[in-house]
């Protein structure tokens, strides 16, 4: 069975670290893009990162460059986002979504219903 598990949410401090893992079930990595979504509250859905084996890319949005960094163990079939230096601003619930179109050119396509999403996790940034 094809699914996508987020976990590593949780509440931190301004200025903290987190670590979300997105591990992807029945899926191979080499094939499909993986790309890291938030939505706060009363906004909407923004893109956070991508990365591809396909493609050999990786994409991070101008709000999160250089605190995030993603990357891909294949081995575990899990890709992880470490969040540093998080601002209040992060507050929002990140979800992982996998295509084969993600991260190539655009590496967020839009009017892309991608093939798989996860169920999100929350992350929350608060003193």
């Amino acid at each position: 069975q094809t699914h996508l598990v987020e976990s590593g949410g949780g509440l931190v401090q301004p200025g903290g670290s987190l670590r979300l893992s997105c591990k992807a079930s029945g899926l191979d990595l080499d094939y499909y893009g993986i790309a890291w979504f938030r939505q706060a509250p009363g906004k909407e859905r923004e893109a956070v990162s991508c990365h591809s084996g396909r493609f050999d890319m990786t994409y991070y949005a101008d709000s999160v460059r250089p605190r995030f960094t993603i990357s891909s163990d294949n081995a575990e079939n899990t890709v992880y986002l470490q969040m540093n230096s998080l601002l209040p601003e992060d507050t929002a619930i990140y979800s992982c979504a996998a295509d084969p179109l993600l991260c190539g050119l655009p590496p967020i396509p839009d009017n892309v219903e991608y093939d798989y999403w996860g169920q999100g996790t929350q992350v929350t940034v608060s003193s």
